[in-house]
């Protein structure tokens, strides 16, 4: 399997940057997903872009998500067919789409809701191969928080003139 990364020139994101995709397969995905399901929204958006990453989840997409009923089937997650990078495809992709960790009603035991719930950390599914393909579903997702990521230098002089502005007010008072 290639591991590329796929720029389209047409597409961007909500905070006007290309968008980034694994292949050409991810890429294509996407957008006849998108182009199926009900809304294009920003949760249809990051679930159809998180669930294109995998080739498992691209295969098994009708086992995990139901694209006329917009509702997601979290018994895949214990199909015989997760491999540890699928399920962490999944479980970001439910988070994303629900706000929630959905996986955990699986679960009649407290016991094991509580594993399946630390299942949804942020170590647990971004400590993978595909956390820049992560990193932008999360984006697609809430748009009106990434409009613009600043750089280091920027923020760095932010602080100082926020220091300097604090100084010279404080100086004041003496």
């Amino acid at each position: 399997m290639m591991n590329n990364t796929a720029l389209r020139a047409g597409a961007q994101s909500a905070d006007n940057t290309h968008m980034v995709f694994a292949n050409e397969e991810h890429e294509k995905f996407y957008f006849e997903k998108l182009e199926q399901a009900r809304y294009q929204d920003c949760y249809h958006k990051a679930l159809i872009y998180i669930l294109g990453i995998s080739e498992d989840t691209r295969n098994h997409f009708s086992q995990i998500y139901d694209i006329k009923s917009g509702y997601i089937k979290t018994e895949c997650l214990h199909q015989g067919w997760q491999t540890s990078g699928s399920v962490r495809v999944v479980r970001l992709a439910f988070n994303l789409y629900t706000d929630g960790t959905p996986g955990v009603d699986d679960y009649e035991s407290r016991d094991e809701q509580v594993s399946e719930c630390r299942e949804y950390s942020v170590s647990d599914i971004f400590c993978c191969g595909y956390a820049m393909y992560f990193w932008q579903g999360i984006k697609l997702r809430y748009p009106e928080y990434c409009q613009k990521q600043k750089s280091i230098e920027e923020i760095l002089a932010e602080m100082k003139e926020r220091k300097s502005a604090e100084n010279s007010t404080d100086g004041n008072k003496e």
